[in-house]
């Protein structure tokens, strides 16, 4: 095993070094010059977007459930120890490099939805689509297409299941003393009952699920803040200081280098949000539209969600409480912070954020994985891969969590690759939509 997790986390390491790091945020900024920084200027519209409904237009879930069930894989443990382990090894310089994933990863993010919209295909299961379909369709590479579609189901197993069951059962042993297989199986039970009707279920859970566990976190994390207004500045202060400059060893902190803001920043970023990754789209590729634009516009907002919102807060909290510079684990750092100033409270909402994000999390990426299994192996073989899939989540719920997160970095990484090249390759393509759609607004 100890071999294992060597080689895993060498790979991890390379897979995210300097090049994969400069494709990723060059691929938004270069989306984001190419469509005339589209994530500024439609914002808005593309919140209006979001309710409004295309009753008549092919697909098999609104725009708000397709938007949701987005969320639920991107609102996840990414954004509680995720972003605790971002400061951890980067310090408070790493948020800086996360933000910088989330505004230019809002263009990447776009570009995906359009293309998954643009190519997608109806089948015996309803509508299918995302990277393995344009990559297939519009770039002529089949092979490129399953090679995305095979890193897709392993990083399905990654990030969207043994990391999110390890969070969960971990906060419920530590504050329950919950036994971790006994998560796990509670967990197993749930998923099954819910992705066992496939999008729709999945679309109709986590549009109930989704908004309400995002108000309930962000609204404890603002009332922290509003409460102690004083130190928010300091924090913002601190977050652009060292972006740029090496944070010194204190306190239980043990210091850290600007590389290494940037490379947790963006690595925790990209996990968090997965703008780049290839994943969303999936969902995306399911919207009742007759227009890429449209959908693409409602998915951009997604890492708006996830980034600019809830990370941010949960970095603000952490950055403004003393328990990041005391030692405090990754795993128990957003938890100790709100208990800091909320006490036995702040702890339940945390311990509650984190398995509703959790268990979102898996349901989401289930689909993502399912998708990504029916292009390889067809739709006959989608129950054998939902049962795979939950199998998992009590291996996840018991396994090391350095070895977890190191695993997912890979896949993440591996399926970034395919992604990223198909969307510079199909750049024109995002740009003609983008101008059809925009012209008729003018």
């Amino acid at each position: 095993m100890e071999i294992l997790e060597n080689l895993v986390s060498s790979i991890a390491s390379f897979v995210w070094g300097v090049p994969m790091l400069v494709l990723l945020v060059g691929t938004g900024i270069y989306l984001t010059i190419l469509l005339r920084g589209v994530q500024f200027r439609a914002l808005g519209h593309a919140f209006r977007l979001i309710f409004h409904k295309e009753p008549h237009s092919e697909g098999e879930i609104s725009h708000f459930s397709a938007l949701t069930t987005a969320l639920a894989a991107t609102v996840g443990i990414g954004n509680i120890v995720g972003v605790a382990t971002a400061i951890s090894m980067g310090g408070p310089g790493a948020v800086f490099w996360m933000w910088v994933t989330g505004l230019v990863g809002m263009a990447t993010k776009y570009a995906e939805a359009v293309l998954a919209v643009k190519y997608r295909q109806s089948g015996a299961m309803g509508f299918k689509g995302g990277p393995m379909y344009y990559i297939t369709e519009g770039l002529k590479l089949k092979w490129l297409g399953v090679l995305f579609a095979v890193f897709t189901v392993f990083a399905s197993f990654g990030i969207g299941n043994m990391t999110q069951a390890n969070a969960v059962s971990s906060v419920l042993f530590s504050s329950m003393e919950i036994p971790a297989w006994v998560s796990g199986f509670v967990m197993l039970v749930l998923t099954a009952l819910v992705i066992l009707g496939g999008i729709k279920s999945i679309g109709k859970f986590t549009a109930f699920l989704v908004p309400f566990m995002i108000v309930v976190y962000t609204t404890t994390a603002i009332a922290i803040l509003v409460m102690h207004a004083d130190k928010i500045l300091p924090v913002f202060g601190d977050i652009f200081y060292y972006a740029f400059n090496p944070h010194a060893a204190s306190g239980g902190f043990v210091g850290a280098m600007v590389a290494s803001a940037i490379r947790y920043g963006l690595a925790r970023g990209v996990f968090s949000n997965e703008s780049g990754l290839g994943s969303a789209p999936i969902a995306a590729a399911a919207a009742k539209t007759n227009d890429p634009v449209k959908q693409a516009l409602v998915s951009m907002t997604q890492t708006f969600i996830d980034t600019l919102v809830v990370c941010t807060m949960t970095a603000v909290v952490i950055l403004s409480a003393p328990q990041w510079l005391e030692g405090v684990s990754a795993g128990e750092l957003t938890l100790r912070s709100f208990e800091h100033y909320l006490g036995g409270f702040g702890a339940s909402v945390v311990i509650l954020a984190t398995v509703l994000f959790g268990y979102s999390t898996i349901l989401g990426w289930s689909y993502y994985g399912e998708k990504a299994f029916e292009f390889l192996f067809g739709h006959k073989k989608i129950k054998l891969f939902r049962a795979i899939f939950v199998s998992f989540i009590i291996v996840g719920a018991m396994v090391k969590l350095e070895f977890v997160w190191n695993f997912s970095d890979m896949a993440n990484g591996l399926m970034a690759i395919p992604n990223l090249i198909a969307l510079l390759l199909l750049s024109k393509v995002i740009k003609a939509e983008t101008d059809r759609y925009f012209s008729t607004k003018a």
